[in-house]
């Protein structure tokens, strides 16, 4: 792939990530919208990819999430699925399209498992949506919750806001969070959250607890690629690294070591964008592997008196028990 050298590898399945919180491993995902994106993902070798509703921004331009609609959301995950046909592939459920109803919920879930050929969804939202969730599960969908920054409703929280970090907010988040996973979830993602009570939450929570921009202490990373690759300018949110950096000087020593770069375009498609995208995202998951990242350039803090107040606070102190 790209002038890579990849193995079929055996797509990784709900018990695996399990093991992995239970080892100890970080686990690695990635978004993607689309077919050649897709590929570098699963040749780089990533535990799982999300086909975002944030391909509503990269990909088709809206200003923020809301306006996509399922039928453009299958559009993307069905080439997504196209280009990595042995990775766990995660749908995600784009505003309207399971709030309405439990019917609702289930059925438009369910397109992303037959039409598209996900393997799982994630939704955003705790206790407001948990009848929507729990329906699900009972029909047999794997589902991802996702608390903390939830992007869908941002207007409710007054903008794109660190959350978390007071008693009243972690407080919302841990039961959120329980229900969540009595409602049977098999992992929660958390956005935007400083790395203290996003690793209490993950110390919290049987199920696996991956973040993105919640700092170093959770079960793994997920990263919007567009934003690894430096290739979205509207903004790029304050966790996110360009791993491209990384890779630029491997990448132009692969091409100067090669005097007949038409062949190598011919031959291995090694010459261009794809081998570079492949290099990147594997500078990602080792970096996520060996905990490199996030470091504390790519997390938010809290000021020490912060931290002292929400560490006292009943729902840090009393654990998930007594809830």
């Amino acid at each position: 792939m790209f002038g890579h050298i990849v193995e079929t590898r055996r797509k990784k399945t709900l018990a695996d990530f399990r093991k992995m919180k239970e080892d100890g491993v970080p686990l690695s995902w990635i978004t993607a919208y689309d077919y050649p994106l897709a590929q570098c993902a699963e040749a780089a070798g990533v535990d799982m990819i999300l086909v975002g509703d944030s391909g509503g921004m990269t990909q088709l331009g809206y200003a923020t999430t809301n306006p996509v609609t399922m039928d453009e959301m299958i559009v993307l995950a069905k080439a997504v699925r196209r280009g990595a046909p042995n990775t766990f592939i995660v749908g995600d459920m784009p505003q309207g399209s399971y709030e309405i109803s439990v019917e609702e919920a289930v059925r438009n879930a369910l397109r992303f498992i037959k039409e598209a050929g996900c393997d799982a969804i994630k939704c955003e939202g705790g206790i407001r949506v948990i009848d929507k969730v729990e329906a699900m599960v009972k029909a047999g969908i794997a589902v991802i919750g996702h608390l903390g920054l939830t992007p869908q409703s941002t207007v409710s929280f007054g903008g794109y806001k660190v959350q978390g970090k007071t008693p009243e907010g972690f407080k919302a988040i841990v039961e959120d969070a329980l229900a969540l996973q009595n409602g049977g979830v098999f992992c929660l993602l958390l956005e935007a959250m400083p790395t203290e009570p996003a690793g209490k939450l993950r110390d919290i929570l049987h199920i696996p607890v991956y973040g993105i921009g919640a700092g170093k202490d959770v079960d793994g990373q997920l990263i919007i690629i567009h934003d690894l690759l430096g290739f979205y300018d509207a903004f790029r949110p304050y966790f996110a690294k360009c791993f491209v950096p990384t890779s630029i000087a491997g990448y132009l020593q692969h091409l100067a070591g090669n005097t007949n770069l038409p062949a190598l375009g011919r031959k291995e498609r090694s010459d261009g964008i794809g081998y570079l995208v492949v290099d990147v995202i594997k500078a990602y998951i080792q970096a996520v592997t060996f905990k490199k990242f996030p470091n504390a350039e790519y997390s938010y803090k809290m000021k020490e008196e912060e931290l002292t107040i929400l560490t006292s606070c009943e729902a840090w102190t009393r654990g998930y028990r007594e809830f």
